[in-house]
């Protein structure tokens, strides 16, 4: 099986699908939608965006049976942005259970003057810890953000890979075995967005 027919898209609802599906084309890869367990068994990876509320992401992966699924799952999996936030346990958002992955619970960001929320813009990551997914990615490197809700770097434990600064550290990269999630869009994040795909697409 090709690397393009084994990437499977989680339809989580209100994700930027065409941006993401054109930015893995441009790196040689094509990926289907998965909106149900089934879609998602024997993929060899997965990508879980998001963008939206973090309630309405999980009622539609809990009402499809993907909750579960995605907790089992034992290959490698990207959550971007929104995704990568209901790695955690529970999102202020909404008060919201998540799937409990990762610990650590996700949190407003406070507006202040020259920091508005949400946060949407180009910031630098800054790396903590190595890792394939940033291989030949750092501290100059420009990632872009849009979100009105973090995971605090102190909260992200040990599996923070980089964070970004807006006025409080933010956790940008995060990793526990097979699970990974990046707070900022690779797809919009031009070449720097690029090589991370490409390394999440080397994984096996």
């Amino acid at each position: 099986m090709s690397r393009a027919e084994d990437t499977v898209i989680i339809d989580s609802g209100g994700a930027n699908l065409a941006s993401l599906l054109y930015a893995l084309e441009r790196q040689g890869a094509s990926a289907r939608l998965a909106r149900s367990p089934e879609a998602l068994a024997g993929a060899s990876r997965a990508i879980l965006p998001g963008v939206g509320a973090a309630g309405d992401a999980m009622s539609r992966l809990t009402t499809s049976g993907l909750d579960e699924a995605l907790r089992r799952y034992d290959r490698p999996l990207l959550g971007i942005c929104l995704g990568m936030q209901l790695l955690f346990e529970r999102s202020a958002e909404g008060d919201t259970a998540c799937l409990g992955i990762l610990p650590g619970r996700v949190t407003p960001l406070l507006p202040a003057p020259g920091r508005p929320v949400p946060h949407m813009g180009w910031n630098t990551l800054q790396p903590v810890r190595p890792d394939p997914l940033l291989s030949g990615l750092g501290a100059d490197d420009w990632v872009y953000f849009v979100h009105g809700y973090h995971v605090a770097a102190a909260d992200a434990d040990t599996a923070l890979l980089a964070t970004t600064d807006y006025g409080v550290a933010v956790a940008a990269a995060v990793r526990r075995g097979n699970f990974m999630g990046v707070q900022f869009h690779p797809e919009r994040s031009g070449a720097a967005g690029a090589r991370l795909l490409k390394n999440f697409l080397a994984m096996s």
